[in-house]
């Protein structure tokens, strides 16, 4: 499981935000969103650091795309 896991967080970290539909975005994000909380309850029983870095990295990632969904506030 946890094996599984990791190909799909290494999937998603290797696509390109670039060219994607709002509609894209937010299903990325949900993605993002899915495999962080999956991983974070593997982390709290096995403590393993290379867990952490992976939903590190994929938090960056998801940071990134709802900063693109939100956009520049209107002033």
């Amino acid at each position: 499981m946890t094996e599984e896991l990791l190909e799909k967080a290494k999937e998603f970290e290797g696509r390109t935000l670039s060219h994607m539909s709002t509609s894209d975005r937010v299903a990325a994000s949900r993605e993002a969103k899915s495999l962080i909380l999956s991983i974070n309850e593997i982390y709290k029983e096995t403590k393993d650091s290379n867990l952490m870095d992976v939903m590190k990295s994929l938090t960056e990632k998801k940071r990134k795309i709802e900063k693109r969904l939100k956009g520049t506030p209107l002033v």
